[in-house]
Formats: C-alpha cells, structure tokens, sequence
C-alpha cells in the first residue's frame, strides 16, 4: 500500500526541500553580491534589478535545468510492462525499450527534482515538451542571459535588445509548458496542497513571466526613446538639408 500523501507543509519540508530552496537563495545572493561589484553605484534601480535578474536566471538555467537534462540523457532503465503503461513510452533517443529521467537515477539533482516532480510529474521522467524547452533554455537562454547582465554592467547598447530577445522566448517557453496540460486537464499537475501549488508551480514559474514582462517594459521604453532620438536628429539633419537647398537656389 503506498504511503500517504503528505498534506501539511511540515509534511513537505524535507531535507532535499530544504537544501534545494536554499540553494536557490545562494544563487540569488551571488546575483546580488556580484551586482555590487559590477555595477557603479550610479546605476538606474531597473538596471540594477535586471542585472541581478539575469545573474540569478541565468545559475538557475545552469545549475537546475541543466542537472535536469543531465539526468533526461544520462539516466534509463529498462522498460518494464509488467509495472508501467505503453503509454509512458516516449521513444525518447530512438529507444521504445527504456525510460529516462529523475525518476530512473540516483544523485542530488534526481532528488531535487523528484520534489519538484511531486507537484509536476512530467520533470521525473523524459516528457518530450518539456525536455525541448530546456534544451533551449539550458543551451541559449542561460549564456543569453549571462550575456546581457554583461551588457548591461558595460552600458552596451545593445542590452536592451537582446533583453527583449530573450524575455519573449522565455514568456513563449513558459507558456508552452504548462498550455498542453491546461488543454488536457492538468492530468500530471498536483495542486492539492499550498507547497505544490503556490511554491513550486505558481511562485516559482511566475517568476519567469513577472521579470521577463518588466524586461520588456523597460527595453521597449529605452528603445522607444532610441528611436525618438533618431528622429529627432534626422529631422534636424533634414531641416538643415532644406535650408542649404533654399540658399542655393537663392544665390
């Protein structure tokens, strides 16, 4: 007979929990030491939280999807039909015969992520829309982000634009995670307790649609004064133009 689900958040805070939670406020406490030294004191408050945000973003896509994708390629076991239905099958890497993912290894990160897996089963094993999505964000999103808290520590000009570049794919990712299971009624969501549904599944995605929306808030009004400045100068540059052509025509 399988255990009982656990139902308070007693219940819920185990040691896994609770390494893994504080590792996350390691990486944001890197974020914001790392702001410190790299920004001048100077710095817009936006440009400081940007900065932070895409530090913190950017461990987060190495450090926790990446371990995620460790375990997706790296971890299997054989296919047993006397235990587990055809369906779970996703002949990921071409192999009918095998499964992969947190659920089939034995190391810190398929521990954390079995947590995590508790409120969203699709991270304990190979879910093929998922792991997709993570091979983006692992591989592009987490240097991209890096990238930018560069360019924005440097007072690039070009920050900006590849702020916007990637607060749209991540806004595209996040709703192409979770929009399959809302047009299939949720079947491998557990909001049955306030851990799964407001920490893990509501806190914790929403942050990657709060900041990404204020990226682009921010960038579309830097941009927007960019191309306001432009104008401006090309209309001074061709009232300029007008009066040299007037004087010509004088002489």
């Amino acid at each position: 007979m399988p255990p009982p689900t656990p139902k308070t958040i007693a219940d819920l805070l185990d040691t896994v929990t609770l390494l893994s939670l504080g590792l996350v406020l390691v990486l944001l406490g890197s974020a914001y030491g790392l702001s410190l030294k790299a920004l001048e004191r100077s710095a817009k408050t936006s440009t400081r939280i940007l900065f932070i945000w895409h530090i913190f973003s950017g461990l987060i896509h190495f450090v926790f999807e990446g371990s995620f994708l460790f375990n997706v390629f790296f971890s299997s076991a054989p296919f047993d039909p006397a235990t587990r239905h055809l369906s779970t099958i996703t002949n990921f890497l071409g192999r009918s015969d095998r499964l992969y993912g947190a659920a089939h290894a034995d190391n810190w990160a398929s521990k954390l992520w079995m947590v995590y897996a508790a409120a969203d089963k699709r991270w304990a094993e190979a879910d093929l829309t998922v792991v997709s999505l993570e091979v983006l964000t692992v591989v592009i999103g987490g240097p991209l982000a890096i990238y930018i808290a560069y360019s924005l520590a440097r007072n690039a000009p070009t920050a900006k634009f590849w702020m916007t570049i990637l607060a749209t794919g991540e806004l595209y990712g996040g709703f192409m995670t979770f929009a399959p299971e809302w047009l299939t009624g949720s079947p491998n969501l557990d909001t049955s307790n306030f851990m799964f549904l407001w920490v893990y599944l509501f806190f914790f995605n929403m942050l990657w649609v709060v900041f990404p929306i204020y990226a682009l808030w921010v960038a579309s009004w830097d941009i927007g004064d960019a191309f306001q400045i432009r104008a401006e100068v090309q209309s001074k540059s061709d009232d300029k133009v007008a009066k040299k052509r007037k004087g010509s025509k004088g002489e």
